[in-house]
């Protein structure tokens, strides 16, 4: 199931420590009304759900998850294997993500989604960073459509960059292509969502690094005061195959442009 998506204002911030990172983000998102970005840590920011990359079993043993894991209690990976065991049977596939309980008043909600699947992973040529993105933002929809304005505000690292070793431009235009699709449609199917992604970025290695994708949610459907669908903006770089079984490169999909 996918449909449109009406939803009252999300504040999303954007933080790591790394520069390039931040420098990425302030290229990509400069067209981007209400993004708060800035050099720091997560654990820091005050707001609803911290967005964590994992991997595939959610163990939480490196980068952001060690220091969330650090400073929530070992109690927050218990949580996110839970779900993970009973939504995917131990194995979370890259394009989801699970929503828990911080057991803390800040943040309130804890979002791991996969960008590899076993720790430590190259996903640097990969659409990892966009499945996981997107996945995230659309766990935001999945926990407000249980309890209505539980997440208001969200905070997400640099997804990939440190670890995985996506490089800092390829991460920002990524990660715009997830935030934007979460204004333009909400998924109820993990498989849609990696599919739609996988058809639309395959091949975009190859396009110039001032191209962002903005994806064509199913059906051409239009988000309420969505802008234009399968069109893109001028931001950065991206990279064209996705680890286990993705697209592959070498073909531009439609909905992409060089833009000046």
């Amino acid at each position: 199931m996918t449909e449109n998506c009406g939803h009252d204002t999300l504040r999303v911030v954007l933080t790591d420590i790394d520069t390039g990172v931040v420098e990425a983000w302030r290229a990509a998102f400069a067209d981007v009304p209400g993004i708060e970005i800035r050099r720091g840590s997560i654990l820091d920011e005050d707001v609803d759900a911290w967005v964590t990359p994992t991997n595939a079993a959610g163990r939480m043993d490196g980068g952001v998850d060690a220091a969330i894991k650090r400073h929530l209690g070992a109690g927050i990976q218990l949580r996110v294997q839970r779900a993970i065991r009973d939504r995917f049977a131990g194995s979370m596939p890259v394009g989801s993500a699970v929503c828990v309980p911080s057991g803390a008043t800040v943040p309130r909600f804890v979002i791991s989604t996969p960008t590899m699947v076993a720790s430590s992973q190259d996903v640097s040529d990969t659409l990892n960073v966009a499945m996981a993105c997107a996945a995230a933002f659309q766990a935001v929809h999945r926990q407000n459509r249980k309890a209505p304005g539980s997440i208001r505000s969200v905070a997400l690292v640099g997804m990939g960059a440190r670890t995985g070793r996506v490089p800092a431009r390829v991460c920002a235009n990524l990660m715009w292509t997830g935030h934007a699709l979460f204004h333009d449609h909400w998924f109820d199917d993990d498989d849609v969502l990696r599919a739609t992604l996988t058809a639309q970025l395959s091949g975009v290695d190859l396009t110039p690094p001032t191209t962002r994708v903005r994806i064509t949610p199913p059906k051409g459907a239009a988000a309420e005061g969505g802008a234009a669908k399968g069109a893109a903006a001028q931001g950065g770089a991206a990279k064209g195959a996705v680890a286990k079984g993705g697209a592959g490169r070498g073909h531009a999909a439609p909905g992409h442009c060089s833009c000046p």
